[in-house]
């Protein structure tokens, strides 16, 4: 019997891991067979506290996890299966064998959806993002691209023309899905460039991003074009849909009724599989330790 099943090993996982333990609490976590979340596909982090001189993203959460477990907390490097929350104590299934906890701590995170074209997945922290104040400092006076339509898409141009001489958004479509306000904004900079009706269909280079191939959604003629970067705005999914019964909004992002509080009693979140605002690894950590901090206090008032 855990007092506390953590299910997720990103940076809130793991965070709330170190305060469930420092807590005195017989904590689990379901790390996944993929262990540590987003920051294992990132490479250099200078925005993280702490690390002056900036830290590879893989380091960082191998400290985080050692700290974890120096503290106590038992990791298995197991996928999530099934969850029974209809009562308690709770059972998970990870890796064949169940568990038994008297709360839970959801930490799934979001993944972060990708063009889905060749010569993406190898240059993922070579050129290839999906965060602007992540990776932005990267590109100082290089020429980028953003890839996406909507405002999260604006946003990170926006970030981004701080750093980059250049920043052109291509967008399939005709028409930008951004709110007015932000179109506004995007249109009314100087730094900024529109290819609506374009599409990226190969990312070229080899140890880094040095060009794509874009093809025109109208004519399907395809032109090369040399770039320096190219930052992925097309959103992200919540690994949220294997929990049955955890109430979740319209985007999939699991709801909050009060201080990382479930619909559930005893069923706490924390994280990118809650926060579609921020997604930054020192904001899902926050929460990490504000759900850790909730589970121990409802684990004395419930005994």
């Amino acid at each position: 019997m855990y007092d506390v099943i953590i299910i997720g090993s990103g940076p809130s996982g793991l965070t709330a891991a170190i305060y469930a333990t420092r807590a005195n609490l017989k904590t689990l976590v379901i790390a996944g067979t993929k262990w540590g979340g987003q920051l294992q596909l990132t490479t250099d982090i200078e925005n993280f506290p702490g690390f002056p001189e900036g830290i590879q993203g893989p380091e960082l959460m191998s400290r985080i996890r050692q700290q974890a477990e120096r503290f106590g907390a038992e990791i298995v490097e197991s996928d999530f299966t099934s969850g029974d929350f209809s009562a308690r104590p709770f059972k998970v299934t990870a890796g064949g064998k169940e568990y038994v906890g008297k709360s839970m701590i959801i930490a799934t995170g979001a993944n972060a959806r990708w063009l889905g074209v060749k010569g993406e997945q190898e240059k993922i922290g070579h050129g290839v993002s999906v965060c602007a104040p992540c990776d932005g400092f990267f590109f100082k006076n290089k020429n980028i691209i953003v890839a996406g339509g909507g405002d999260s898409a604006m946003e990170e141009a926006m970030v981004l023309t701080g750093f980059a001489s250049q920043v052109i958004i291509v967008h399939r479509r005709e028409e930008l899905r951004a709110s007015e306000i932000m179109q506004k904004k995007v249109r009314e900079n100087p730094k900024i460039k529109l290819m609506l009706n374009s599409e990226i269909v190969e990312i070229l280079g080899e140890a880094k991003v040095t060009g794509v191939k874009i093809k025109d959604t109208k004519t399907n003629q395809i032109l090369d074009m040399p770039i320096d970067g190219i930052f992925v705005a097309i959103g992200h999914t919540p690994n949220s849909k294997i929990f049955k019964g955890i109430e979740v909004d319209e985007e999939g992002y699991i709801k909050v009724f009060e201080h990382s509080k479930t619909n559930i009693d005893g069923v706490f979140v924390s994280g990118d599989v809650h926060d579609k605002r921020y997604q930054q690894a020192i904001t899902a950590a926050g929460f990490g330790a504000q759900a850790a901090l909730e589970t121990e206090l409802w684990l004395e008032s419930s005994e």
